[in-house]
């Protein structure tokens, strides 16, 4: 998607995606999310000095395990785009 930045691209990453949209706040993004019934999280999760390093004031979390399916993601991503689309 246009304009979003993926934290933390290593290798053997965990099912744990950071993000923010650029010129979005990631408190907008999150409230958004969730009145499309997608749970995330947003603020910088206890990791102050990542932030700081990143000089960020936070991103938006969302989580995937073995039991998620390719259709959920799909809405996630869909309610992203509508999201963007809203806010931008």
């Amino acid at each position: 998607l246009t304009g979003v930045k993926i934290y933390g691209d290593v290798a053997n990453k965990a099912s744990v995606i950071s993000f923010n949209v650029k010129n979005i706040h990631s408190f907008d993004i999150g409230t958004l999310l969730d009145k499309q019934g997608i749970a995330a999280r947003t603020g910088h999760h206890c990791t102050q000095p990542l932030m700081q390093f990143f000089n960020i004031q936070g991103t938006v979390r969302v989580s995937f395990s073995f039991y998620n399916t390719k259709e959920e993601i799909d809405v996630f991503i869909s309610a992203l785009e509508k999201a963007i689309k809203m806010l931008s």
